[in-house]
């Protein structure tokens, strides 16, 4: 029905009043009015600035995590170009003989102590890490290592027992701390960098980098000894490294880094390894057996399992918002504390992982056994009155050993991340070397490195000995190196520091066994009337046995990858 006051026949436009003459007509703040075009125009530069405030706000955050991840890192390898000072034991080590009037055993007491407090706590230091942050486990090793240090210094200082020093348990208390320091800094540096960089396709590059670097710290810290803090000979030369301040400077240096380290070491994006490990148990069916996800959120009637009477109560009377983020929070430490549980469980559970460690045990043990006593090595080729000439010294070996252990774990490394098999299979035209190849490879340069020692060559000809410490020193940097990059390929990242601390605890058994191998053949060997033994007969024997074990830990990790249940047949792209 028209309306009375149409404006229609006034003017030939039609009015809004036109179609209701009841309608209440729009006021000037009515807001179903259309809005002009200066209005659109105004809604418009509002939204296109909020969608280029949100773009410039993401991007600060991926550039603060970017940031934050490289800090990491570059700390991680300060941390680890330190934390290996233990390597340079073998720089004083003979002085401990000599000085301190200590027999083979006790020197041999003393580094297998080191190997202990280094190896056998890592698991407890792994499960620290991996729930509660390599932080923490940086600042225990500023204090292990400043306190370590700082009372061998003193109990070096102190002069031998015999003659009234410090007693030979105080050398071993502070050992003690010096291998728990180690581990802590390593570890934490190492986990870092494995769950910064693990999901990328340079993950066996990010993890060489800082165990290169590990490898690294004995020989600057050995050349700093040697060349800084050394003695004035008689004759106004130079002589042996000064063991005390050589030991304080270790203290304060050592206990700077740790602190640097708890400021800057942080897993980025920590909440997104664990969702990730989360779908991965799921699709593998270990959820469904799991209590823990069928727990509710009173909160979130979308999270695992169903929101159940007494819970929605408390969902509908509950708006407190900081509750709720608690409660998140809250679940978020639950799910990753199950997450962590359950990858330890599978770990363990895995026979192949045993085979691992195995052959860890059977390499790295007779490899710590070798540089521990490098020193009485090179003595026992320079009965008196010949003295052994500087291409021979101690320091020298320890050198040639931190720079092709460093360069092998670099190069392989690198190698893998180029040449290792992916999943799914790389194209046919791609040239494709499995992990474990250069695994067995490694040891194999190992194996060859303890023959030559065992056979009468070196004893005929000490100079060749530098080719031997290459040799050593190469296979054991790549042993070191490819052993965490297979564990994190396998079995994830998201509990690397757990496993790799397992792994990482037999060494502290093989140095034990091999070192007291080496002792036994040495004390066999010193004449009647003498403290100290000359010629092969002393290590020959030791030497024979290590070879052996060297093939042994390849049978095992053969069998590993290629026998029944093993990584190659699971599908596992290692």
């Amino acid at each position: 029905m028209y309306s009375r006051n149409s404006s229609h026949s006034r003017n030939g436009h039609i009015d809004t009043l036109d179609f209701d003459s009841h309608r209440k007509a729009p006021s000037a703040n009515d807001g179903s009015r259309s809005p002009s075009p200066h209005g659109l125009l105004r809604d418009n530069d509002s939204l296109l600035s909020d969608v280029v405030d949100g773009i410039i706000e993401r991007d600060r955050r991926k550039m603060q995590r970017l940031v934050t991840k490289y800090l990491s890192f570059a700390s991680a390898i300060l941390s680890c170009l330190c934390a290996g000072s233990i390597t340079a034991f073998s720089v004083y080590g003979h002085l401990f003989l000599s000085r301190l009037m200590y027999t083979q055993f006790q020197v041999n007491a003393v580094s297998i102590t080191a190997e202990l407090g280094m190896y056998l706590p890592v698991p407890i230091f792994g499960y620290l890490c991996d729930r509660y942050s390599p932080r923490p486990l940086s600042v225990l090793a500023a204090f292990f290592f400043g306190s370590g240090y700082l009372l061998a210094a003193f109990t070096y200082h102190s002069g031998a027992p015999s003659r009234g020093g410090w007693p030979f348990g105080v050398m071993i208390l502070a050992f003690v701390g010096i291998g728990m320091g180690t581990s802590c800094m390593y570890l934490s540096a190492v986990t870092t960098c494995a769950k910064n960089f693990g999901r990328g396709k340079h993950k066996g590059l990010a993890l060489a980098m800082p165990i290169a670097a590990f490898g690294l710290s004995g020989m600057w810290q050995s050349q700093i000894g040697s060349r800084v803090l050394y003695e004035v000979s008689a004759d106004g030369g130079q002589g042996d490294v000064d063991v005390f301040k050589f030991f304080l400077f270790l203290s304060g240096t050592l206990f700077g880094v740790g602190l640097i380290g708890a400021v800057f070491l942080k897993v980025v994006d920590e909440d997104e390894l664990i969702e990730e490990g989360v779908e991965e148990l799921e699709s593998s069916g270990l959820l469904e057996e799991s209590a823990f996800f069928h727990r509710s959120n009173p909160y979130d009637s979308t999270n695992y399992g169903t929101v159940d009477s007494s819970h929605e109560e408390r969902f509908h009377s509950q708006h407190d918002s900081a509750a709720h983020k608690a409660y998140d929070d809250d679940e978020d430490e639950r799910k990753k504390t199950w997450l962590l549980n359950a990858e330890t469980r599978r770990f363990l559970g895995d026979h192949t992982m045993w085979f691992l460690a195995g052959g860890f045990f059977l390499v790295t043990g007779p490899g710590e056994a070798f540089i521990n006593n490098l020193g009485t090595i090179i003595t026992t080729l320079y009965p008196p009155p010949a003295t052994a000439p500087a291409s021979n010294s101690a320091t020298t070996h320890v050198s040639i050993i931190a720079l092709t252990s460093t360069l092998a774990r670099l190069l392989t490394g690198t190698l893998t991340d180029l040449l290792a098999p992916s999943s799914p299979p790389s194209p046919p035209k791609r040239l494709a070397l499995s992990r474990l190849t250069f695994l067995l490879a490694s040891t194999l340069l190992l194996t060859l490195a303890f023959l030559l020692l065992a056979s009468p060559l070196i004893a005929a000809h000490p100079a060749a000995l530098p080719l031997v410490s290459a040799l050593a020193g190469t296979g054991y940097g790549a042993v070191f190196s490819l052993t965490p990059i297979i564990i994190s390929v396998v079995w994830g990242v998201q509990n690397f520091g757990t496993n790799w601390g397992v792994v990482a605890m037999v060494p502290a058994a093989g140095a034990t066994v091999w070192s007291a191998v080496y002792s036994v053949v040495y004390e066999a060997g010193v004449c009647d009337g003498e403290t100290l033994c000359w010629g092969r007969a002393c290590f020959a024997g030791s030497f024979w046995a290590m070879a052996a074990s060297g093939v042994v830990a390849m049978g095992l990790w053969a069998w590993a990858w290629r026998g029944k249940g093993g990584w190659a047949a699971r599908g596992i792209a290692v």
